[in-house]
């Protein structure tokens, strides 16, 4: 009988997993990859200082721990770590030198469709096609990463720092993405949460297709082509988030429909803003500041509420060229205008008089720019007086009604302002710097 149940007390035993293990791997040639065949699901594997080559793949749960000098060269050969299990963690590491076929995603790191709760946290990746690819994983984290793509080829020919597509309950966090092509490119994709990353000389900060049900809040793009794309996105939520001197566009929202975006900073782009058939958005307590065009709005779009944002200092506030007036309140609470001659005698915080921002002769001159050798003639003046005076002559257009006597607050930590400094006079230097990172769109 004893020994009957030490018999199956032994057979239970071998039946369970191997317990998981630390294990130091030192550096060298083939090093990584024995380590990675002989490892136990769970094994944390404790990477020396030196350099391993890849490519690399990992199939079940396990984590790669750097040190200071530890180093994961593809040596230029498809991704560097390719990630097809679950519960992987990539973590410490240097990782450089992946191909380059724009055609096979490859990439620093890549997970793949039915991969799940992979963290890639504080890693450098540096000369990668794609920085991170993630490619269907359900439930993963991309923290504390720094990534600088190429700067070799036209921009639109680089890699993204971040490629996501079709990864429900993504989070990506404090990552400094630089150089390549956009910082994070969305395609398809839903449920994820993009927050506090930091985005420079890129073409896109963040680029938004087909994604929804998501929120991109408390991101920096200093210097790019253009701040944060959203396109044919619906239901996200765009909160927080500086563009500072990005060249042709803050924002840009193209075919997106029952966003929030609230508490933006766009300071010193060509447009803060371009809403381009994009209906029932709310937009409030942005400031759009400093811009050639503060709002540019056509193409239809419509049901927008505007209310609590302020236009300082942009040389057009608004352009919209239409027949139609379009209020720009929200429950009697109206927007801040820089150039509105504010009287507010009752002090309850809304001007006594609504503001437009655009007269006849602004529609005049969009349309027919030739018009614009005629600006000073006295026939012009004459007719913006008449406009000023007897405001029923006014077109159709941007009316705000209860418009704001203060402008809501947006400060720029110091550390971000003297990274904005640094792009200086750069557009106007060299305006048209890769001109193939096209991000207009017609006027």
């Amino acid at each position: 009988m004893i020994a009957r149940l030490s018999l199956g007390l032994c057979l239970s035993l071998l039946a369970l997993p191997a317990l998981a293990a630390d294990v130091h791997v030192p550096a060298g040639a083939g090093t990584l990859q024995t380590a990675i065949a002989g490892s136990n699901s769970g094994d944390v594997l404790l990477l020396a200082a030196g350099t391993y080559a890849g490519p690399v793949v990992i199939d079940h749960p396990l984590t790669l721990q750097g040190s200071d000098g530890t180093v994961i060269d593809g040596q230029g050969q498809g991704t560097v770590i390719t990630i097809t299990g679950s519960d992987v963690t990539i973590r410490g590491l240097t990782i450089t030198r992946s191909g380059g076929r724009g055609e096979d995603m490859d990439a620093g790191v890549k997970t793949v469709k039915g991969a799940a709760r992979v963290l890639i946290e504080n890693n450098r990746l540096t000369d990668n096609f794609h920085g991170i690819d993630v490619h269907g994983c359900t439930g993963c984290t991309l923290r504390g990463n720094v990534i600088e793509g190429r700067q070799t080829d036209r921009m639109n020919q680089r890699g993204n720092g971040v490629y996501v597509w079709k990864s429900p309950d993504l989070l990506v966090e404090g990552n400094d993405i630089r150089w390549g092509r956009d910082g994070i490119f969305s395609n398809t994709s839903s449920k994820a949460t993009y927050r506090n990353n930091l985005f420079r000389d890129l073409r896109f900060a963040v680029h938004y297709m087909y994604t929804r049900d998501s929120e991109v809040s408390g991101n920096i793009s200093i210097g790019n082509h253009l701040g944060f794309a959203i396109m044919f996105s619906n239901d996200v939520k765009i909160t927080g988030n500086m563009s500072l001197y990005d060249r042709d566009h803050g924002l840009m929202i193209n075919g997106s429909n029952h966003a929030d975006f609230s508490g933006n900073l766009v300071q010193g782009a060509a447009k803060c803003t371009f809403i381009y058939d994009a209906n029932k958005n709310l937009f409030v307590g942005n400031r759009f500041e400093g811009c050639d065009i503060g709002i540019h709005f056509t193409a239809g779009s419509e049901g927008n509420a505007m209310t609590g944002n302020a236009f300082i200092g942009n040389r057009t506030q608004v352009k919209y060229v239409g027949s139609r007036s379009i209020e720009w309140s929200f429950q009697d609470r109206g927007n801040f205008w820089s150039d509105h001659p504010v009287f507010d005698l009752d002090g309850d915080g809304i001007a006594d008089s609504p503001f437009r921002p655009n007269d006849l002769m602004d529609s005049i001159l969009w349309s027919q720019p030739a018009a614009s050798l005629l600006i000073g003639a006295p026939a012009v003046q004459l007719i913006r007086w008449s406009q000023s005076s007897f405001p029923a002559t006014l077109p159709g257009g941007v009316v705000d009604s209860h418009p704001l006597v203060t402008a809501p607050a947006i400060t720029i930590p110091p550390t971000i302002a003297a990274m904005a400094a640094l792009v200086g006079d750069r557009w106007l230097k060299d305006p048209n710097h890769d001109a193939d990172a096209d991000t207009s769109m017609s006027d």
